[in-house]
């Protein structure tokens, strides 16, 4: 627990170290916008832990795990951000998806599972919330790693700027400025008004009728003028290979719902809101996303990239 020095057992180490794996993993997805990448940063932080000599010079272990885990993440996101340029087509973060049948209160499924230590246990969850919303996850794309560490750790998880200092390896007035930056583009970014969930629910529901009665009229009335469209495959399977704007092209886009309509089709929670997960009429597995601002959509995500989509395929089956 957070405050309490690392025990000297390996028995009490790992009970330690398990009720502190839902906020490790939330803190390295947040950072990395990978699911498989936040899963690597707290096994080698566990690894690290579980190899110490010294541990008995841990104070604050809670502390201690926070900064071996932020530092990981950021020097994840580093070396990810060269692969992300070179990507075929729009990256878009790996999707936490959870069925709504399961859902209690937004909570999904997030790292369990990690092999080799622990966490082996199916329990291992997560909160997810709006600090790891897909909306916000775009907007993290668009930050340096620095920034986005500084925001992470500062805004979402309240660290306070001394200690972010010795993750980011700059001055805690530096660390300031480079939250205060990213605050900004998240502001500008992620929607004004965060509706319900039922108000997403609602609005998912009469996206799905519209785009598969092939409804222009309804479609056009449910879009935001200024709607972005996004698919990533990754050059794996047929995707838009870039952005779309405006709710006329897109429009014209899920017209094709209606010409071909998917083989199966489920409402889920994808990062903590209400998504789907589909397969195409040509049987290609994908998970969409919609950002919701002011009562119409603002932004469809959609994710067919097979290598992030393993824990979707088992909804469908």
């Amino acid at each position: 627990m957070t405050g309490a020095p690392a025990p000297a057992s390996e028995a009490e180490l790992a009970l330690v170290f398990e009720a502190q794996r839902p906020r490790l993993l939330r803190l390295a997805y947040a950072t990395t916008g990978s699911l498989a990448e936040a899963e690597d940063c707290v096994q080698e932080a566990w690894l690290r832990l579980d190899r110490a000599t010294d541990r008995e010079t841990i104070r604050d272990l809670g502390a201690w795990l926070t900064t071996t885990v932020s530092r990981l993440a950021l020097d994840s996101l580093g070396s990810a951000r060269a692969r992300r340029e070179r990507y075929a087509g729009p990256w878009l973060p790996e999707p936490v998806i959870e069925s709504l049948g399961a859902a209690g209160g937004g909570v999904a499924d997030l790292g369990a599972g990690t092999a080799g230590g622990p966490g082996t246990d199916p329990a291992d969850r997560i909160t997810l919330d709006e600090s790891v919303s897909m909306a916000l996850l775009v907007v993290l794309e668009t930050l340096s790693p620095a920034e986005r560490t500084a925001f992470v750790l500062h805004d979402v998880f309240g660290l306070p700027f001394d200690e972010i200092s010795g993750v980011v390896g700059r001055s805690a007035p530096a660390v300031r400025q480079l939250a205060s930056r990213a605050r900004r583009h998240v502001r500008d970014g992620r929607p004004r008004v965060q509706p319900s969930r039922a108000e997403q629910a609602e609005l998912l529901d009469a996206f799905v009728r519209a785009s598969t009665a092939g409804d222009m009229e309804r479609l056009m009335a449910l879009l935001d003028p200024d709607v972005t469209w996004r698919a990533d495959g990754g050059g794996k399977v047929r995707a838009t290979p870039r952005l779309v704007h405006g709710a006329a092209a897109i429009g014209r886009l899920l017209a094709g719902f209606a010409r071909r309509p998917p083989l199966r089709l489920r409402t889920v929670l994808v990062n903590g809101s209400p998504g789907l997960v589909m397969r195409d009429a040509d049987g290609v597995l994908g998970v969409v996303a919609l950002t919701v601002d002011g009562g119409r959509i603002t932004a469809i995500d959609v994710i067919r990239n097979p290598d992030k989509l393993a824990a979707a395929a088992s909804l469908l089956d």
